[in-house]
């Protein structure tokens, strides 16, 4: 039995990229050996195919395996791991050349596929024609285009006309939901997620895999406060900019899909997008239904899509219509939340050409409108004797009075309403 450091860990050593999980494949296994691992601690998982966990370090442990395309999707594969499977047959099963390395305990790196040769290269490539089985893979390659674009990697032309073909074959037709979340929630967390909507676009898969946001490409917008023009290349600068402005996925993911509606516009309306706001919602809720989103992350991407355009003329809006806004947001009590709302608003701002650097004053007014407005309590309500349902009625009128009083202390003057 050998045992072999591979895949990520072994790549990123070799290009000096951090990383922090280790995968391990083991070569000639026996009945015996698997015995000996459980009887040392190790933990078995994995529905599939042996797969072991460390007892201390939680690293997996893989039997050495190569797999037969059995029907469509993920899961349509059979797998043979006796112990006559090489390290050279279970790296070949692997999708990238740069993920099919292997390290032995004496430091000797096995690359039977030039995995070394397209790190130097910055290629993307496939391994072998074995590829096109797993649709998986499809949303992997262009999650590692997403987390190496900053490095200048780019996939090879071939490996994106293989992508092509399993998507003209139907193969992206048969991923779950769930692993397209899993995928995608992944790929915000990189350096640059908007490279993983650029390569399904460019294979094909976009539409296939996340129709609503396909449908914003080629969409137009008013040059005069859209110099991009396009709809979908606006969600992809909106999304780099929040990308600059939090690691939360749920910012980044609200800030990609708060223009679902514009897709919807009335062609004979165009360019201009009046109510795409309301458009929106339906459009987002079930994008979000459907992969499986988190709730908090559905609810963060409904709020900006709802008022983000309010956000933007904030200086404009009344005390009372910003006494609605906030509770709108429920921002009395979801502090965080707001805040992350106000950088989604940001992102949209900044999120076209030309505006990038340019401040986004709207963000610290709003703040500092909630801080004042946050004065008025229910305690200072109750200590000037009212009670019951007066008290929330009197909240209300006084942190009004507050925001207008505040508006103009901010140099706001006359009846700006939304």
């Amino acid at each position: 039995m050998q045992i072999y450091l591979v895949g990520g860990a072994v790549r990123d050593e070799l290009m000096n990229y951090p990383f922090s999980e280790k995968d391990w494949v083991i070569v000639g296994a026996t009945e015996a050996d698997i015995q000996t691992l459980l009887d040392d601690g190790y933990k078995p998982v994995g529905k599939d195919f042996p797969v072991f966990l460390h007892p201390k370090t939680k690293d997996e442990y893989a039997l050495a395996r190569i797999e037969r395309k059995t029907g469509h999707g993920y899961g349509g594969f059979s797998f043979n791991t006796s112990a006559d499977v090489s390290l050279e047959m279970d790296l070949s099963r692997r999708d990238l050349t740069i993920n099919a390395i292997a390290k032995s305990s004496d430091g000797t790196i096995h690359d039977p596929y030039h995995g070394q040769d397209d790190i130097k290269s910055k290629t993307l490539r496939h391994v072998s024609l074995a590829f096109c089985e797993d649709p998986v893979r499809i949303l992997r390659i262009a999650r590692f285009a997403a987390r190496y674009s900053d490095l200048g990697f780019k996939v090879a032309p071939e490996t994106i006309d293989l992508m092509k073909s399993m998507v003209k074959d139907g193969e992206a037709d048969h991923l779950v939901a769930e692993r397209v979340w899993k995928e995608m929630e992944r790929a915000l967390t990189e350096k640059s997620p908007s490279v993983f909507i650029q390569t399904l676009l460019e294979c094909d898969a976009l539409a296939a895999i996340l129709p609503e946001i396909n449908a914003l490409f080629g969409v137009p917008q008013r040059a005069e406060h859209h110099p991009e023009i396009d709809t979908g290349i606006h969600s992809l600068m909106v999304l780099e900019q929040a990308s600059t402005l939090s690691t939360k996925t749920s910012v980044r993911l609200a800030a990609l899909i708060h223009d679902l509606g514009k897709a919807q516009t009335p062609k004979d309306v165009l360019p201009r997008h009046i109510g795409h706001e309301q458009r929106s919602l339906p459009i987002i809720k079930q994008f979000c239904e459907r992969l499986r989103i988190p709730k908090e992350h559905s609810r963060l991407a409904l709020q900006v899509a709802e008022f983000h355009t309010l956000c933007h003329r904030a200086m404009e809006l009344r005390g009372s219509t910003l006494l609605k806004l906030f509770k709108s947001l429920d921002a009395f009590r979801r502090t965080e939340t707001f805040e992350d709302f106000l950088l989604c608003c940001q992102a949209d701002s900044q999120g076209r050409l030309g505006f990038e650097d340019r401040p986004y004053p709207q963000a610290d007014y709003l703040r500092s409108a909630l801080s004042a407005a946050e004065l008025i309590t229910a305690k200072e309500i109750q200590d000037q004797g009212f009670t019951g349902r007066k008290i929330g009625e009197q909240i209300d009128q006084q942190r009004c009075s507050t925001l207008e009083s505040f508006r103009k202390e901010n140099g706001i003057t006359g009846n700006t309403d939304e």
